[in-house]
């Protein structure tokens, strides 16, 4: 692994970026201070709120972090197609109360401008989603000091990765939870994913990057793994979703271990892209239908989400988790940091005795 990533946190654990008020400064910087990689997640919010969030976390850690960025959209959603889901969502809005939102609401994510906060305040880390950057954008960041990582979620999306001149690629199997990284979204090979340890092997035989494994990774037995399997690390985020210090909402946190949610899916019921959540109402009776349009129908679900998560209703609230949910412990990020690291090096050892045995 490259030494200019390992210098920057001793335990290969990277706290995976959740975008929508889970990835807070409290949780990034609990991570980071414990010897991990904390991570903001820029997606969803204006340049001016993924700085001060930047501001906040430098005041509650020294130690290094990352920042998520979501890359662009293409224009190729049917306006038809949206509006069919529209009239399919008409009784989700009289249900909850509320409106639904409007589908060109944006599709950049106020990418530039974030882009331009981070070269003129640098931060240790940034990684991509949705797609590569250009090679302009990925050597500025590097001058400016910054470690850059893209992900990827076959080998021929790792290997452009590779092409574009970034320092890393985060591998991210099917298993993960939340948005797959698809760089261009086609659905025609919805539920074609790799899993991770097909896919980081696969990876490190196609390109010469670090490889940080990403995808339903909750144990330090499982952090071995992919680093047998040729990662350097590994990033986890349901494993971090139920810590105190994580933004996500009280009833997503209890849900992950409750027994009513038995399984996940990969939906475009809330988004229009392909995300893994837990089976509820609002996945089983919407995802057949939604259509390939992100950001529309993110945009068009916002309110339902919201009057939802207000009425504490797990049933229309997107449940993002990966396949791995049913392992989530509910402790301090800190210290399941530390319990991460010494299963971690508790593997390392019970795979070293087995070969001295041989």
């Amino acid at each position: 692994m490259s030494s200019a990533l390992t210098d920057l946190f001793p335990h290969p654990i990277v706290q995976a970026p959740m975008a929508g008020g889970v990835s807070v400064p409290r949780l990034a910087a609990a991570v980071s201070d414990a010897g991990g990689l904390g991570f903001l997640a820029a997606g969803y919010k204006t340049a001016d709120g993924m700085y001060q969030e930047i501001k906040q976390l430098r005041g509650l850690t020294g130690r290094p972090f990352g920042v998520n960025l979501f890359m662009p959209q293409p224009e190729y959603a049917d306006p038809a197609a949206v509006e069919v889901y529209a009239h399919q969502l008409a009784g989700e809005a009289t249900w909850y109360e509320t409106e639904l939102g409007d589908p060109d609401s944006g599709r950049d994510d106020g990418y530039d401008a974030k882009l331009a906060v981070l070269l003129d305040n640098p931060v240790p880390v940034v990684s991509f989603h949705f797609g590569i950057p250009s090679s302009e954008a990925l050597e500025s960041l590097r001058r400016a000091g910054t470690f850059t990582l893209v992900t990827a979620t076959t080998p021929e999306e790792a290997l452009a990765v590779q092409y574009a001149g970034a320092d890393a690629v985060i591998a991210q199997g099917v298993e993960a939870g939340g948005h797959q990284g698809t760089h261009r979204d086609l659905p025609e090979q919805d539920g074609s994913g790799l899993g991770l340890l097909s896919l980081v092997a696969q990876v490190r035989e196609t390109v010469t990057l670090p490889i940080v494994a990403a995808g339903g990774i909750m144990r330090g037995s499982q952090i071995a793994a992919v680093l047998a399997a040729g990662a350097s690390a590994a990033q986890l985020g349901t494993a971090f979703l139920a810590a105190p210090e994580s933004g996500a909402h009280d009833v997503h946190k209890q849900a992950l271990t409750n027994p009513l949610y038995v399984r996940t899916e990969l939906t475009r019921a809330f988004s229009g892209r392909p995300a893994r959540g837990l089976v509820n109402r609002f996945l089983r009776e919407h995802g057949p239908y939604a259509p390939a349009a992100y950001p529309e129908v993110h945009h068009l679900t916002a309110p339902l989400r919201k009057a939802a998560a207000k009425a504490k209703d797990a049933q229309g609230m997107a449940l993002w988790a990966g396949q791995g949910h049913r392992l989530a412990r509910e402790l301090p990020a800190g210290q399941l940091v530390e319990i991460l690291a010494a299963e971690l090096d508790a593997a390392r050892t019970a795979l070293s005795d087995k070969g001295d045995l041989r």
